[in-house]
């Protein structure tokens, strides 16, 4: 399989509607707002609000990430921006920042069911690390799980640390037992 990848731009909100689903919104009507709001707005804007701010995030730019494709069909998506972006990672208990150095985070995949278990998320972390790296990222860093067993409920969709340990990531603190903080500078 020869995948390519494109950062989320306008152009392609159709590929990332399809692959989450025009209703669905990936894992739990997500819409990829999990680490951008806060608890109070991510109850109150609800499946479809979340999807109207993620569109209007895309609409307004940089890109917030970068989609996977299998030809013309987007089959993954991973999260990446400045983690600044992503407000409620600097209240999380597994990824509030160890320093003060600017970072980039990956904050979350989405796998399409037939390519799970295919290496699209290690693809997608290394597309996603080169995109910072273009973007004048210094520091990437991600909160992922390690894999223990079967996932539930997609609890995956912050990554699978060995991902991250295959592109050179380095484990940078570990306040839970199942999830480290990861690091790569660039």
């Amino acid at each position: 399989m020869k995948l390519a990848f494109h950062p989320l731009a306008p152009d392609r909100w159709a590929d990332l509607e399809a692959l989450f689903g025009p209703t669905r919104g990936a894992v739990s009507g997500c819409w990829c707002m999990w680490f951008r709001l806060t608890r109070g707005e991510w109850t109150g804007h609800g499946r479809d609000g979340r999807k109207r701010a993620f569109k209007r995030l895309v609409e307004k730019g940089p890109p917030p990430g970068i989609l996977a494709y299998d030809g013309r069909r987007a089959v993954g998506w991973c999260a990446i921006a400045p983690r600044e972006a992503t407000p409620r990672i600097a209240t999380s208990r597994v990824a509030k920042p160890i320093d003060d150095k600017p970072a980039w985070a990956i904050t979350c995949f989405y796998i399409d069911k037939e390519y799970r278990g295919r290496g699209v998320m290690a693809a997608l972390v290394k597309a996603a690390t080169a995109h910072a790296k273009q973007a004048g990222a210094r520091l990437v860093e991600a909160y992922p799980m390690e894999k223990v067993g079967s996932t539930a409920w997609g609890g995956a969709f912050v990554g699978v640390a060995s991902c991250f340990t295959g592109a050179g990531f380095k484990e940078a603190a570990r306040r839970t037992p199942n999830r480290p903080l990861m690091r790569k500078s660039l």
